[in-house]
């Protein structure tokens, strides 16, 4: 079971998921793969013993990281427990997108050289793709730092406009 709220953000309604005491989840409304797994429980009506606190400290966790980042902060995301659900390959990629730096962006070509630099094995840029395209925890794991091979901004499961906007932001904060 995973426990769910939603967040009111700059880029549209956010719905934040978590289990375990750790973060599964984050999706702009309307987003590609919303919820994809995901079977959520809102705590705003929840009661009684049987909610995970540990969940519940997560979810706050994440409400004060957006809060942070929306103010133009610059939270680190590594700071939060998150637990992404995917297989081997895909959990990878989730993690050379952490070191992305803030602002920065990097090609699906970069991120493919990344992996095979991190695991020894040969990947193409559009594996690369689907696997930060299934991302379940955006903004916080930062799949929108990932542009084209031109550096055109493509594919961003809440949409390139969305996209644009939280790179504008970051941008204008460094």
């Amino acid at each position: 079971m995973y426990i769910s709220s939603e967040y009111a953000s700059p880029v549209g309604r956010l719905t934040l998921a978590a289990a375990g005491g750790a973060i599964t989840g984050l999706w702009i409304e309307g987003q590609k793969y919303f919820a994809a797994g995901h079977e959520l429980r809102d705590i705003s009506g929840a009661g009684g013993a049987d909610i995970d606190k540990g969940s519940i400290a997560a979810l706050y966790a994440a409400r004060k990281w957006l809060d942070a980042y929306f103010a133009a902060g610059r939270p680190d995301a590594r700071a939060l427990p998150l637990a992404p659900e995917g297989g081997e390959f895909r959990c990878a990629v989730w993690e050379l997108l952490l070191d992305i730096p803030y602002g920065a962006v990097v090609t699906y070509g970069e991120l493919a050289a990344r992996y095979e630099a991190r695991t020894g094995r040969k990947t193409s840029p559009r594996a690369i793709g689907g696997a930060v395209g299934h991302n379940p925890v955006s903004i916080i794991i930062p799949c929108h730092r990932v542009v084209g091979a031109d550096g055109s901004l493509t594919g961003y499961a809440g949409g390139v406009e969305r996209k644009r906007w939280l790179l504008a932001h970051e941008q204008a904060a460094r």
